[in-house]
């Protein structure tokens, strides 16, 4: 009988199967560290409230409330400017996982990565209103990319920084599926398809070891549970795509803008500390500027406010993530702007609700449809972005429904603004 596959070939996909797993794991181990390393800064910083920006702003002084970022974007910016300075006459790598995959070898410069892992530690822990996310899939790139560069040949080492990657998304944000698809689909051409495999095994097994090494919960949000979509509300959902599309061109626009503006601010640690300066002066009105908005997120996904708080808040938030990611603050806009696109929605739902009548239920399947397709329409990956809220809230009948959302909100935006959140030539 012929063998459908040589057994040299079984062997070799039964060892990327073992090295995934063990790359899923070492991500998610990174991930965590780097979770409880900010816990304790945050305890040590602000006091202990949980892990809650928010509540941890809301209970300083206003004084307190605008010195504290605009001392950690100094800080952070000082710590950043002292390693250019000292690593300038020195040859680097990239600090960046998506660069080590589409033009490097499949390697991250080490020091490099952990000084800017370093620098987002402080940002992060003094209320930047930055993606902590960042910095741990970050970490968890470079844990695999160490890990498999003793174990694999060179000519795998992109497969295995993008595992390492789809690993950390996986560990973040408890989305092993959307982790998975997101190297496929923001990284397409440079993975190919018949990788996927061992990515998914990583971001599968990071997952595991998150659930073991927290508190059990199998979702990011809580939200309750949601009936599957009318074809009246398909169509609904379907609007708001096209307003989402709009809104995420004109949403990278403001980001392209803003880091102008402050790239004419030098020195660095000048530039983070007048962007966590605005953080401050936001948050002497409103604590929900602080953090990268997770915390709002669940509360208004919990009792959805009101039209006019929900666009207040969004408002500030929104100037406060420009201040903060456009100065450069280490870390990410993933969770920010999965905060912009749930609060846009549920604007939306509430004014449908003024002019039709629309119950709770309706208004929170507005609020996810704005999350999934401003997601959609800033990283020009709508299938991603559209399970990724799924397996996020486990609201999987709003699957199909926000598929389209997703697919029309990334075309226009596309159309509108030709680069993603992740394609730097943007800003300029």
């Amino acid at each position: 009988m012929r063998r459908l596959h040589p057994f040299p070939e079984i062997r070799s996909m039964l060892r990327r199967l073992l090295l995934a797993v063990v790359t899923g794991i070492a991500a998610a181990l990174a991930v965590w560290l780097f979770r409880q390393t900010l816990l304790f800064l945050e305890n040590a910083v602000l006091g202990s409230h949980g892990g809650s920006l928010v509540a941890a702003a809301d209970a300083l002084p206003v004084w307190r409330r605008i010195l504290t970022p605009a001392t950690g974007g100094l800080l952070a910016g000082l710590v950043l400017w002292l390693w250019q300075r000292y690593s300038y006459q020195h040859p680097h790598g990239p600090d960046d996982y998506m660069e080590a995959i589409e033009s490097g070898d499949g390697q991250l410069d080490t020091q490099r990565s952990l000084v800017k892992s370093g620098a987002s530690l402080i940002v992060v822990s003094t209320g930047s209103a930055i993606g902590r996310e960042g910095a741990m899939i970050l970490l968890a790139s470079l844990a695999a990319a160490k890990l498999c560069h003793y174990l694999t040949p060179r000519e795998e080492w992109k497969l295995w920084l993008a595992c390492g990657a789809a690993a950390g998304m996986a560990s973040a944000y408890h989305a092993p599926l959307a982790g998975s698809l997101f190297i496929a689909e923001v990284l397409f051409g440079t993975l190919m398809l018949a990788s996927l495999g061992p990515v998914v095994i990583a971001a599968v097994s990071a997952q595991l070891v998150t659930l073991l090494l927290s508190d059990g919960r199998t979702t990011l949000y809580q939200v309750i549970p949601l009936t599957a979509p009318s074809p009246s509300q398909y169509l609904e959902m379907a609007l708001l795509g096209v307003v989402m599309g709009c809104w995420g061109a004109l949403l990278l626009r403001l980001m392209s803008a803003s880091r102008k503006g402050f790239q004419k601010i030098a020195p660095l640690p000048l530039r983070l500390m007048a962007g966590g300066a605005i953080v401050g002066c936001l948050s002497a009105f409103t604590p929900m500027v602080w953090g990268n908005g997770y915390s709002v997120v669940q509360a208004f996904l919990s009792q959805p406010p009101l039209f006019g708080f929900i666009g207040l808040i969004l408002l500030c938030k929104l100037l406060a993530v420009l201040a903060s990611s456009c100065s450069g603050a280490p870390g990410g806009v993933f969770t920010p702007t999965l905060f912009i696109g749930v609060a846009t929605g549920l604007c939306a739902g509430r004014l449908w609700g003024m002019l039709h009548g629309v119950d709770t239920e309706s208004v929170l399947c507005f609020g996810l449809t704005g999350m999934a397709a401003l997601l959609a329409a800033t990283t020009h990956a709508p299938i991603m972005a559209a399970l990724m809220v799924c397996e996020m809230t486990g609201e999987y009948t709003l699957l199909p429904a926000l598929l389209l959302a997703s697919v029309i909100a990334s075309v226009l935006s596309r159309w509108l603004w030709p680069d993603s959140i992740y394609r730097k030539a943007q800003y300029g």
